[in-house]
């Protein structure tokens, strides 16, 4: 679970290739991490594929708080997670040559998110967990993202994204020595926003994203890791009109963790994403710190 990943992940476009590395590794039951994060990014980032804006330039500031708990599942490793996000931002773009420039402060849309390994790392408290060695993990996980975010039917640009958005993803992650390698898959699935732009009905296909992972452990605690991602769909139609909006993009991440006392990490992200189609185009840096406790 990475606070990185959910800044990065704070946009609608950005959410399919939420580059979050060791998001499948196990840690013992009753296990709890409060993350809080900053992000700063700039670039095309698009808030919403279904949003026809016109050479969109963005500078976001964004904070994210998030809580997540290690459970036993059926027997399973398993992790529950909250996550919200707030950004202040400056939009600037043009719609059918319109202006649509804001600058917006408040609060994203949360989101929660049940996942569970159902290969290779079972359920297991503190007192057996030091006998427990990764070898091939294959977990799930399921997201809802729930749309109480800042929103204004009559502006184009908004924080939240008034709708319910749901992914699913399926990943696998081998350790060989200090290394660990990730692979997930996953598909987003969007309702229908029903007050878009004054009313209108706009409509999203599924988005499908691919993520792979290398990951390189130093020392206890301290680990490098780099990821790619792609996704491609989500061709949106306004009032039964569909609009060349299909997503194509690439993702680009790399992130260094660092404990800094018992139970205390810090780390940075660096990533940018480049469009093939449409899609977020961006640099951005984020910097989050950890507090982990209980489960041992």
């Amino acid at each position: 679970m990475s606070c990185g990943a959910a800044f990065l992940g704070f946009t609608s476009a950005s959410r399919a290739q939420e580059l979050e590395p060791r998001a499948l590794t196990n840690v013992p039951i009753g296990t709890n991490f409060l993350l809080l994060g900053y992000g700063y990014s700039e670039g095309n980032t698009l808030l919403d594929p279904a949003i026809p804006v016109e050479g969109l330039q963005s500078r976001l500031h964004s904070a994210v708080a998030a809580y997540v708990r290690a459970i036993d599942f059926f027997g399973m490793s398993s992790k529950v997670d909250l996550i919200v996000p707030g950004a202040i931002g400056d939009w600037n773009g043009a719609l059918d040559g319109q202006d649509t420039s804001r600058h917006i402060t408040g609060m994203g849309d949360p989101r929660v998110r049940l996942s569970f390994n159902f290969v290779g790392a079972p359920a297991v408290r503190s007192n057996g967990f030091t006998d427990y060695h990764q070898s091939t993990i294959v977990g799930v996980s399921l997201q809802v993202v729930v749309p109480l975010g800042q929103y204004d039917p009559n502006r184009l640009i908004n924080l939240g994204s008034n709708r319910w958005s749901v992914r699913s993803q399926l990943g696998v992650s081998h350790s060989t020595g200090p290394w660990i390698i990730e692979a997930y898959g996953s598909v987003w699935l969007f309702a229908t926003n029903q007050n878009f732009l004054g009313g209108l009905s706009a409509k999203q296909r599924p988005l499908l994203a691919s993520k792979l992972h290398v990951i390189r452990t130093l020392s206890r605690g301290l680990w490098i890791g780099a990821g790619v991602g792609y996704a491609i769909g989500g061709r949106t139609e306004i009032e039964g009109v569909p609009r060349d909006t299909r997503i194509s993009t690439f993702r680009f991440a790399a992130t260094g963790a660092i404990p800094i006392a018992l139970n205390h990490t810090v780390r940075i992200t660096f990533a940018s994403g480049a469009r093939v189609e449409r899609g977020a185009d961006f640099d951005a840096i984020v910097l989050s710190y950890q507090y982990r406790w209980g489960g041992s």
